[in-house]
């Protein structure tokens, strides 16, 4: 019996052809993911993947524009899978306090590889995330690209546990930006604690950056 893999859904804006429809396109996702997370988004370029997947350069324009393009893919990607996990894994919790808290584990923890998803791999995705995302909206180009939904995903994480935290306390004036400071500030403090460990006390306590989220978090809807 074959494996069956859950097929996360990507806006058309966000490609020119939906890789999810082709083997190449699944291949150009899958070994993009493995190059920039091996030598970084800067040197990374679609002649290199090409050479890298044995593949003509002007066969993976058809499905990105440019580079960037495919970055902002690969975000809503991840940020879309992660939904996915916040509603499955908070469906059936009716306290909000405790729903509040699975997510903000969800949002912060190390990624472990998902088997539902075939061709893509989280783990090393996940770490692009973290170095590498913050380019894919700190661009000249940003409203356009917000205008036409391509940082929906994004933001419907962030509204979904917006929401949960009126629930605990409808008065409380400032969701949205605690949710994306716990989000940025946890991509932050794991990117330090494999790079810059003196700027965070991550140390090899992996449940740290959890812990300090969610100490945040809960101190601030006490007061």
């Amino acid at each position: 019996m074959k494996n069956l893999y859950i097929q996360i859904q990507i806006g058309p804006e966000l490609y020119s052809k939906d890789p999810n429809s082709s083997a190449l396109g699944q291949k150009i996702i899958s070994n993009s993911i493995t190059l920039i997370h091996e030598i970084g988004f800067e040197d990374f370029t679609f002649r290199k993947l090409g050479k890298h997947i044995q593949s003509n350069e002007s066969s993976i324009y058809r499905y990105f524009e440019n580079k960037h393009s495919l970055l902002v893919y690969l975000t809503s990607w991840y940020w879309s899978w992660i939904e996915y996990r916040l509603v499955f894994a908070t469906t059936n919790i009716a306290s909000p306090t405790e729903r509040l808290k699975k997510s903000i584990l969800i949002i912060t923890q190390q990624v472990k590889e998902d088997n539902s998803f075939g061709y893509i791999n989280e783990v090393l995705l996940s770490e692009i995330i973290f170095s590498e995302s913050v380019k894919a909206y700190h661009t000249k180009n940003v409203d356009e690209e917000n205008n036409r939904g391509c940082f929906m995903a994004y933001v419907g994480v962030v509204q979904r546990l917006s929401n949960i935290v009126l629930e605990i306390k409808p008065s409380f004036k400032f969701p949205h930006m605690l949710i994306s400071t716990v989000i940025e500030g946890a991509h932050q403090q794991n990117y330090f604690g494999k790079h810059l460990p003196k700027l965070t006390d991550k140390g090899k306590d992996s449940e740290a950056i959890t812990e300090f989220y969610s100490e945040m978090v809960f101190n601030f809807l006490k007061k």
